[in-house]
């Protein structure tokens, strides 16, 4: 008898629930109310347990209840369904990512020889990230095998002209700063913070000239965790596409 009556708000608490739970992962984390780990971890993952519930809640009773509820509990419960099922999505993408993807978080154009960070490092210390002189073996293995469409570009232009269309380039990506750039040394450097938890990626742009003309190569890596979701190969692929358009 009660169930037509508090089921809708029932629902639609847990839905509130999961979204404060959701909200609060990356806001907590940037307000150093506890490490990334619980946010990402913990927090994402109860919140699309509590919006599951929720989803299950609304479907039960506009199932079987539908003809004794009234309009508001209907909306009630649409707004519930629709809030829950959105919530319910994010940590299952981040999950099916982080499984379906590598435990890497340093992707380069050169396995061999990648280019190497120097205006960051010291805010990388500040933030105690993960080193960038100890890639391993193993870890170019599974970049290979993971990105092996990540290559770099060769030009017949000159180091200087091909520097600067890379920093051109390097200017225009949305998010990025640039952090240094010097053509001497053939060196871009750059930094993106993520838009939730505001993890921040580094970026290292090298030119190199030859007898025929230049190679462009490229790295990003995470300043924190070992798996980075996919994005800097993804921040790769869209630098290298753009500049190769740049470059004609």
């Amino acid at each position: 008898m009660y169930l037509p009556i508090f089921g809708p708000i029932a629902a639609l608490a847990l839905s509130g629930t999961a979204l404060c739970l959701l909200a609060s992962a990356p806001l907590g984390t940037r307000l150093e109310w506890w490490p990334y780990g619980f946010g990402l971890y913990r927090l994402m993952p109860l919140s699309g347990i509590v919006a599951a519930f929720a989803v299950i809640l609304a479907v039960v009773m506009l199932a079987f209840g539908r003809s004794r509820l009234r309009p508001a509990s209907l909306i009630m419960l649409a707004v519930a369904l629709l809030l829950s099922a959105a919530i319910v999505y994010v940590p299952v993408h981040y999950a099916v990512r982080r499984n379906s993807l590598p435990a890497i978080h340093d992707i380069t154009t050169d396995i061999d020889n990648p280019p190497k960070f120097s205006a960051v490092l010291a805010a990388r210390a500040n933030e105690h990230a993960s080193s960038v002189d100890d890639r391993g073996a193993q870890l170019g293995q599974l970049q290979r095998a993971a990105y092996p469409e990540l290559r770099p570009i060769t030009t017949a232009l000159s180091a200087a002209q091909a520097f600067q269309h890379a920093l051109e380039v390097a200017k225009s990506m949305p998010g990025w700063t640039i952090v240094a750039a010097d053509a001497n040394a053939g060196r871009i450097e750059a930094s993106e913070q993520s838009r939730w938890f505001r993890f921040t990626d580094d970026v290292v742009i090298r030119v190199v000239g030859d007898e025929v003309g230049s190679r462009i190569d490229m790295r990003s890596t995470s300043r924190k965790g070992t798996s980075d979701y996919g994005v800097n190969s993804a921040r790769i692929r869209a630098y290298m596409e753009a500049l190769r358009k740049r470059i004609g």
